[in-house]
């Protein structure tokens, strides 16, 4: 699916935890049904630690673990069911079946890490966010996607 909707791409100095949390907060706010964050990022970047950030903000409490091993978590919040991917270990595309990858975003919102293993699974509308890790706490977020998600973008940033 071809998208000719206005795209934009922003980069944010995250100098602290408490800034990964300030955006995870405001991802969690704009998030919708049908909605797709495709994380993106080495090993240790914080691609688990802003998607604790989002479930936090939209209301869940108690442990969130990575889905390295279950490749998938769902979480009803009290706005919307989440679904939380980690695709390291996929292998090809058509494995999303079986996670019942499209339910899911006819149900929800997923938060993707590894979202490259979807392949032309991925939606045009996704909004595609990389963690670079800079020193200590220090990352490099860039936001890329629908002109949408521009909103989330902090003026203080």
């Amino acid at each position: 699916m071809t998208t000719d909707s206005p795209r934009f791409i922003a980069r944010l100095h995250l100098e602290s935890l408490d800034d990964t949390a300030a955006l995870g907060a405001r991802i969690a706010a704009a998030l919708v049904r049908g909605d797709v964050v495709a994380l993106r990022g080495d090993l240790g970047a914080g691609k688990t630690a802003l998607v604790r950030t989002i479930l936090q903000a939209l209301g869940i409490s108690g442990p969130i673990p990575s889905p390295t091993f279950t490749l998938v978590q769902s979480y009803e919040t009290p706005r919307l069911l989440v679904h939380h991917f980690d695709l390291y270990r996929i292998e090809d595309e058509s494995e999303l079946d079986e996670l019942g990858f499209d339910d899911s975003l006819s149900e929800g919102a997923a938060l993707i890490e590894w979202p490259d293993r979807a392949g032309s699974r991925l939606p045009d509308e996704a909004l595609h966010l990389t963690l670079t890790l800079l020193s200590g706490e220090a990352r490099l977020a860039t936001l890329e996607g629908p002109v949408r998600w521009a909103t989330i973008i902090p003026k203080d940033f």
